[in-house]
C-alpha cells in the first residue's frame, strides 16, 4: 500500500475547503436574494399585500359605480327620480301640497 505524498494531500485539503467556501458562498448568495433582493419573500409579501388591497378597493369602487349607474338610469327613464332629488335636495313642493317646518329645541 502506498501512501500519500504530503504535498499532494495538501493540495487536496485546499481544494476541499475552496470546494466548502465556494458551495457556502453560493449558499449565501441564494439566502441573501431569498431575504433581502428584488425578488425576495418580504417583496412577494408586500406585492400580495398590495393586491388585497386594490381588491377590496375595486370592489367598493365596483358597488358605487352600480349604484351611480342604476340612478343615472333612473334619472334618464324616470320623472319620481328627478321628483325626489328635487324634494330632497331643493325643497321643492307640488302647487296642491302644504309644507310644513318642524323645529325642535
Amino acid at each position: 500500500m502506498r501512501l500519500p505524498r504530503a504535498k499532494s494531500l495538501l493540495h487536496y485539503y485546499i481544494n476541499v475547503k475552496a470546494l466548502i467556501v465556494l458551495l457556502v458562498s453560493l449558499l449565501a448568495l441564494v439566502q441573501f436574494r431569498l431575504w433581502v433582493g428584488e425578488e425576495s419573500l418580504a417583496e412577494v409579501w408586500r406585492l400580495r399585500q398590495a393586491i388585497e388591497h386594490q381588491s377590496s378597493e375595486n370592489a367598493l369602487f365596483k358597488s358605487r359605480n352600480q349604484r351611480l349607474e342604476a340612478e343615472v338610469h333612473d334619472l334618464k327613464n324616470g320623472l319620481e327620480a328627478v321628483e325626489e332629488r328635487a324634494r330632497l335636495e331643493l325643497g321643492m313642493v307640488r302647487r296642491d301640497e302644504i309644507y310644513f317646518l318642524i323645529v325642535e329645541d
